[in-house]
């Protein structure tokens, strides 16, 4: 037998950062580390900046737009900015168990043996499969007036040309709909603002993944309940398999960043091609290792049915190159806002000291296919470099699988008013005050039923970028051509410096529901 070399440590278990030479686990060196390596080949300069940045937690912006205007430069970047940031990525983190820890790829090989069991629940809804409609300000809109909406949010540029075009086709195709022949997997069913609601309208096959908490346990078990899919649960304890859910909702749930090598062997028995989700979000630094762990889940289901495809959700509050057409627009609005009235934003802006609504484009730049981009930054520093690097290696990653010959379904979904922005003060009252900037934010029940619409079409579509045999002209074009951004790319305002004012607006006059 192989030596693993494992070595002793005291920590808790699961998926961890590694060590620095100082003994700490910590995920600001971990996130140098991962970025420094995406761009050590690419980019050396800004890695000596990095390197020596004194102030991490307020500049790390910078560091992340560097990563993508390093990509559009040359479309074989890229994919080596996305392939050396993936696998810096995984030396980042280790397996703890029993106190020894080991390589991650060398944990994945390892599961405990029956550790997870699988309960099911059958819908007991109709058959009929029902028609898409999207739940939007307390109506459900569907046929003429969801036409109508779809239009009405492609011209006024909350999403892009694209993403009106993939839920026309799915309207047009209501056979799509019947996902009777699909497994889908979610990890992080109970995601706020995730697709569960739709696809258990749909006759699909379920197999929910989230952690032990009996509320959302109890909450998912009513959405499918009602509809007509098929759930699958992993539970800690062997139960009949026509056991009610008042019996298997106590053990019920898994925690990824604990059991992703029983989770990934569970799914491997279940014997075929996967559709699976990576959904699950956590607060601050364990927000990159959850990540972390369903990527490798991911890796090791692929590997022994390499037709498995992957779909996720990003982010708009993100860094991204646009189509020349969305940079132009952001830059004719930037000319022409008025968000306070007849106030003009370069006045505000001298009053500010610079800091107050700077520009969000100022310049395109040209790749080597001929194409010019444009840089929209949306992040906003009260996220946390956390949650822009695990979104980024979410793109990474989906870069990586199509150019593999993965089937790929990222979508942007739009600012949603989940828990998660509730909870934080700053980034709910900005929400609240977004429409001062022409953005709309999103109910979760909304953004569920419009993510699983377009995820559908990646999973039907013959002529779309989520299938890889389609040509494509940049890998980056695949993260924004079906973005729903709520209109936060077409801003003219770069968005952390329009933020204090929407947060002010917010206060005094919040959006209407």
């Amino acid at each position: 037998m192989r030596n693993l070399s494992l070595q002793v440590v005291p920590v808790t278990e699961g998926l961890q950062f590694v060590a620095g030479p100082d003994g700490k686990r910590s995920s600001t060196q971990s996130n140098r580390a991962i970025i420094g390596a995406a761009l050590s080949r690419i980019d050396p300069q800004t890695v000596m900046a990095l390197n020596q940045e004194p102030n991490w937690r307020r500049n790390y912006p910078r560091y992340f737009r560097a990563l993508t205007a390093a990509a559009i430069t040359d479309p074989t970047q890229a994919l080596t900015i996305a392939t050396d940031g993936i696998t810096a990525a995984w030396q980042q983190v280790e397996w703890v168990r029993d106190g020894m820890a080991m390589p991650l790829i060398e944990a994945m090989r390892h599961p405990r043996p029956a550790t997870i069991f699988t309960a099911t629940l059958r819908g007991r809804g109709s058959d009929t499969i029902a028609p898409f409609t999207i739940p939007y300000r307390g109506q459900w809109l569907h046929g003429a007036a969801l036409h109508a909406q779809i239009a009405h949010w492609e011209g006024t540029g909350i999403i892009e040309p694209g993403c009106a075009q993939a839920l026309r086709e799915v309207m047009e195709h209501p056979e799509w709909l019947d996902l009777s022949d699909r497994v889908l997997v979610l990890l992080g069913a109970g995601s706020e603002a995730g697709p569960l609601a739709s696809l258990a309208r749909w006759r699909a096959n379920i197999i929910a993944v989230d952690v032990h908490d009996p509320p959302r346990w109890q909450r998912i078990v009513e959405l499918v309940s009602a509809g007509n899919a098929k759930l699958f649960v992993p539970v800690s304890q062997p139960v009949s398999a026509d056991a009610p859910p008042e019996q298997w909702l106590p053990v019920a749930g898994v925690d990824l960043l604990t059991h992703a090598p029983e989770v990934a062997a569970w799914l491997l028995s279940f014997m075929q091609p996967l559709d699976i989700a990576t959904l699950a979000y956590l607060d601050g630094e364990r927000h990159v290792r959850v990540v972390l762990a369903m990527d490798v889940i991911v890796a090791t289901v692929r590997a022994a049915h390499p037709d498995t495809t992957l779909m996720t959700m990003a982010t708009p509050t993100d860094v991204f190159a646009v189509p020349e057409a969305t940079a132009l627009a952001a830059m004719a609005n930037a000319a022409a806002a008025r968000p306070l009235g007849k106030l003009p934003a370069t006045i505000l802006r001298v009053l500010s000291a610079g800091r107050l609504l700077q520009p969000h484009i100022r310049d395109l730049i040209t790749s080597t296919n001929g194409k010019r981009y444009g840089i929209v930054d949306c992040l906003f520093l009260e996220q946390g470099p956390n949650y822009a690097l695990a979104k980024r290696i979410q793109q990474w990653r989906a870069i990586i699988a199509r150019a593999s010959g993965q089937r790929v379904s990222i979508n942007v979904a739009p600012s949603t008013m989940t828990r998660s922005v509730i909870k934080n003060p700053a980034l709910r009252a900005g929400y609240n005050g977004a429409h001062l900037f022409g953005v709309e934010i999103f109910a979760p029940e909304t953004t569920g039923a419009l993510m699983a619409a377009l995820w559908v079409h990646d999973l039907r579509c013959r002529n779309c970028f989520a299938d890889p045999d389609v040509a494509i002209d940049h890998p980056l074009e695949l993260l924004c051509a079906q973005a729903n951004h709520g209109g936060l790319w077409r801003n003219g305002f770069l968005p952390r410096t329009a933020l204090p004012l929407a947060a002010l607006g917010g206060f005094i006059r919040p959006a209407k529901s």
